[in-house]
This record gives structure tokens, C-alpha cells and sequence, in this order.
């Protein structure tokens, strides 16, 4: 409302905000504030331009962050029952974890997948799969994530004709699609094609849901990967950022208006270590994307402005030397992505450096969080360290480091010039060397590792793969195939084909219609490649 000061405006959100049951109180029954600031006239306040304080005027007071457990392994029968579990112990939201082959764009029968068929997550080949997947789950009910990158457009097209044939409204449908593929080339790898189409096949799902899907996050913009691969806290603030600004311009440049599309790019950072680091980076990153989105891309809307971001704790920090103390790690970067404003949290189980969860890590782990919601009041009021010296100095001077990274990114031509020359790759390979040489100098002590060993550690249970996996979802596909519409599929591909070859025109209803046909993602990707080309990753270092 016009005339309104920023207190006056805070103080009629929250009244307006729904809150939890019970009045926040600490431990020993005193009353919690929603708040705690300056109330001078330069302060800011949640849920207000630039976020710095967090996106919503109440964030926990009124609703707790979505408790999403990354999950799958095997069939896809197998990840149903674990995301069943997961519900029945209080999870909140689904995350879908998909093996290597699928994550390549590769069938369970390609000779290239042989070995690695379920093994690191669920494999998925066809509609049929992914119909098994999600056997029992409400869609229109339960929020789902999916972590998939190359792809992305293909699994979103399963996903799409999924819904539809159960009769769901694409209205309805709440989630996440990771669908960014410029962070594979910085950090992960898993890239089938050069990055342009890359963007093309990212920003046609942008386009599509937009359109067709407004409840669902279009693309979930990763600097966990980037993290994991070495780099500083800045380095994934800077580089992440630069990866979404570079979306949000293909977009602009196909003739999307931006506030039509930007209130649904969400982002994926990790949760490390040291706490105030990344509360400090979580901060500054709401910051620089509002000031970013306002001014340099015109956006308008609020909700255009506003960075929302799922955490993960960091699965580079996990030691196989004495597995528990994962929990103790675990819990304390919980709390940094909590006290930092995240949406949605996932924390890693114990023994993920060991093989994937077990149902006793992965309860350990979800209670974890259920702890931090419940018990240790971290909830009761907004952004409890605003105003903290240290923590805004550090926001500050993080978002200034960013700002520098973002000027050599655009002295060096722009992202994808920067990706081609190694840039980034550079850059995180640095870090990593430094931070290796501090842990081996023991400048950075790691317990377990450099320090508080033990000669002998109790072995812990650990999720082993029956070998038959690979059998099953193998011979599975191969009767699929044989009773199929051959025709059909060779119809649906000639026109994956066509429409690869057509820049502006999107791709999802070409790909959901070859879906209902049967077509597997790995010859939907082969049509791709036929038109797109490979990409080997060379990059000049």
C-alpha cells in the first residue's frame, strides 16, 4: 500500500499470515517476538525488496520448510516403497535420485549402462517407469522434486503424461525439476549434448511451465554440484547466480516477458561447514538476484525478485573414517541452510559416503531436521542473527566478491564463452587444490581424518544393490519394447527429430506425446543427438 512505511507494511503481513498452533515460546515458557531489528527508518525487514532478512514476512513462524529427503535406488518399484517409508516417517516432500545411466540419457539395455543400472539411484526408461515410481502417490498432493540435468525435458515429459493420465490438472502439480545444465559443464559432467541446446532444451521447460504448469519450479539452479567440486563458498554464489542470470537471458531473448517466468526459478545451494559462511552466502544471494531481476532485467513483480532455494548438507564433507560423527556434521549445517532462510531442506544420511542410505540412516537423518523444527527454537523468530556484525559483514563483503566474479565472467564475453575457455573449471580446481593442501598442512583439521583418529572403528550396516536389479529393469524394457507400436515409435522420433531442428519452436509436447508411445528416454535422447550433436567436454584450460 502506498504511504506505508516498511515497519507498518511487515506488521500487516504478519498479521495477516497464518501461524502455527501453539505461541512461540522458548524452552523455559517465555515469549518469542516474530521479530527482532532496528526499527529506525532504513531497516529491512523480511518478506521485503532485497530479501536479505528472507523471502516471507513470518518464514517458519507461519510454515516450516519442506522436509524433502533425496531418495531412489534400484527399480522403481524399490524407490516407491522407500518414498513410502519416507512419507509414514514425516517427510514432507519427495526428491527423486536417478541412477547414472539415466542421468546420461541411456536405456538400462545400453552396453554403457552395464554395471550402473540402479546403483546410484532409481533407473527410469519409460512412461511405464515412471508410472511405477509414483504407484500409490497422489500427485496433485505431494510436492516432488527431481534431480536430473541432460534429460530433464525428457523426464518432465514423462512426468507431464503421467499426471495427465491420471486425470490431474497440470494446475495442480507442486515441485522441482533440477534442469540446469550449465553447472554440469563447471562441475558434474553429465552432459550429453554441446551446452546451446543444453540452455534450449533447459528454457523450453521454463517456457512450458509457465505456460501450462504455474505451481511447478522450472528449473532448480545448482551450486551444490559446483560446491562439491571443490569450490569456495563465493565461487557457488557467484557462479550459480551467473548460471540463472544466463537462463533468465535466453529466456528474454526467445520473447519471454520476465515476470512471467522468473517468480519460478528456484535454486539448490549447499549447506557446509562453517555456519556463518553460509548463512552469510544465503543471504547475500537473495540480495544480489533481487537487485539483479529489478534492475538490470526490469522485472516488477515481487515474486520475480525473490530467490527461494533448497539446501543440501554437504556430501563432500562426509568421512568414511568413523561414519556417526556424518550425524554430528550433518546437524550443524542443517542448522546454517535453517538460520539462513532455506525453503526446503534435505539432510544427508550417515553413511552416503559408504553406499546409499539405509532406512535407519535415512530415518536418523529426517529426524535430524524434525529436531531442529521442534525443539530447538530456532523457529520461533525471523532471521534471529539480522543484525549480527559479523553476519551482515560477512553478507556484505560475500555479495562484493560476487559482484567482482560477476565482471570477469562478462570481461571474459559472457557465460558460455567463459565455460568454453575453462573458466570456471579453473577456478573451482584452485580451490579445491588450496583447501586439499590446508587439510594435509592440518591447518583445517577434520576429525577422523587429520585428527582424533582411531586405530580400529565398528563397522556399520550398510544398502547393498541385489545384483538382480539390473536383470529385472533390463528384461522389464526388453518386453516393453517387444509389444510396443513399433510404428508408432518410429513416428514419434522422426518428429523429436523435426522439432530439434526447429530452434523456436518447444519441445515438451512433442516429447509427451512420444512418451505415451513408449519411447524411452535414451532414443529420445539418440533423436536429440542426431540433430543437437555430442559433446566431449573438451574445454581449453
Amino acid at each position: 500500500m502506498s504511504g506505508e512505511s516498511s515497519r507498518q507494511r511487515w506488521e500487516r503481513e504478519v498479521a495477516a499470515a497464518p501461524t502455527r498452533p501453539e505461541p512461540p515460546t522458548t524452552v523455559s515458557s517465555v515469549p518469542i517476538d516474530p521479530l527482532y531489528s532496528d526499527h529506525g527508518p532504513q531497516a529491512e525487514y523480511p518478506g521485503q525488496y532485497p530479501y536479505t532478512r528472507g523471502v516471507h514476512a513470518t518464514m517458519y513462524r507461519s510454515r516450516l520448510w519442506t522436509m524433502r529427503q533425496f531418495a531412489g535406488f534400484g527399480t522403481p518399484r524399490q524407490t516407491n516403497e522407500r518414498f513410502k517409508f519416507l512419507l509414514s516417517r514425516g517427510q514432507t516432500g519427495l526428491s527423486t535420485a536417478f541412477d547414472l545411466p539415466t542421468l546420461m540419457g541411456l536405456d538400462s539395455d545400453n552396453p554403457r549402462s552395464l554395471g550402473e543400472v540402479g546403483k546410484l539411484g532409481v533407473a527410469v526408461d519409460t512412461l511405464d517407469d515412471m508410472a511405477e515410481l509414483f504407484d500409490g502417490i497422489d500427485l496433485g498432493e505431494v510436492s516432488v522434486s527431481m534431480t536430473i540435468n541432460a534429460p530433464a525435458a525428457v523426464v518432465m515429459a514423462f512426468y507431464l503424461a503421467l499426471a495427465q493420465d491420471r486425470g490431474i490438472d497440470w494446475a495442480r502439480l507442486r515441485g522441482t525439476i533440477q534442469n540446469d545444465p550449465l553447472k554440469e559443464f563447471h562441475a558434474q559432467n553429465e552432459f550429453v549434448f554441446p551446452p546451446e541446446p543444453h540452455v534450449r532444451l533447459a528454457c523450453d521447460i521454463v517456457e512450458f511451465g509457465a505456460k501450462h504448469v504455474p505451481q511447478w519450479n522450472t528449473v532448480s539452479i545448482s551450486g551444490y554440484h559446483i560446491r562439491e567440486a571443490g569450490s569456495t563458498a563465493v565461487q557457488e554464489l557467484a557462479f550459480t547466480l551467473a548460471d540463472g542470470f544466463h537462463y533468465v537471458e535466453h529466456c528474454l531473448e526467445r520473447g519471454l516477458l520476465v515476470d512471467h517466468f522468473a517468480g519460478r526459478l528456484s535454486f539448490f545451494f549447499n549447506a557446509h561447514n562453517d555456519v556463518f559462511e553460509e548463512i552469510a552466502k544465503y543471504r547475500a544471494a537473495r540480495q544480489l538476484w533481487a537487485e539483479t531481476l529489478r534492475h538490470r532485467y526490469g522485472a516488477t513483480k515481487e515474486n520475480s525478485w525473490k530467490l527461494r532455494f533448497h539446501a543440501q548438507t554437504a556430501g563432500c564433507s562426509l568421512q568414511a573414517q568413523q561414519p556417526e560423527v556424518n550425524l554430528v556434521r550433518v546437524a550443524y549445517q542443517a542448522l546454517a541452510a535453517v538460520l539462513g532462510g532455506c525453503q526446503s531442506l534435505h539432510t544427508n544420511s550417515m553413511d552416503e559416503t559408504l553406499a546409499l542410505p539405509s532406512e535407519h540412516a535415512a530415518t536418523l537423518a529426517l529426524r535430524t531436521q524434525q529436531v531442529l523444527a521442534h525443539e530447538t527454537g530456532v523457529t520461533n523468530t525471523v532471521d534471529p542473527l539480522g543484525g549480527s556484525f559479523f553476519v551482515e559483514t560477512l553478507t556484505a563483503q560475500m555479495a562484493q566478491q560476487a559482484r567482482d566474479y560477476f565482471a570477469r565472467i562478462d570481461s571474459l564475453g559472457g557465460m558460455l564463452t567463459a565455460l568454453e575457455a575453462g573458466f570456471f573449471r579453473r577456478e573451482i580446481a584452485d580451490a579445491a587444490f588450496v583447501y586439499q593442501r590446508e587439510v594435509d598442512a592440518k591447518h583445517k583439521l577434520i576429525v577422523g581424518v587429520n585428527a582424533f583418529t582411531q586405530a580400529e572403528e565398528a563397522p556399520i550396516d550398510t544398502l547393498v544393490i541385489d545384483e538382480t536389479v539390473e536383470r529385472e529393469q533390463v528384461a522389464k524394457l526388453r518386453k516393453l519394447k517387444e509389444r510396443r507400436d513399433p510404428e508408432a515409435v518410429r513416428r514419434h522420433l522422426d518428429a523429436v527429430r523435426r522439432v530439434a531442428q526447429s530452434p523456436r519452436e518447444n519441445t515438451l509436447p512433442t516429447l509427451i506425446e512420444a512418451a505415451r508411445a513408449r519411447c524411452t528416454v535414451g532414443e529420445i535422447m539418440d533423436a536429440f543427438a542426431s540433430v543437437f550433436g555430442t559433446y566431449d567436454g573438451a574445454a581449453r584450460w
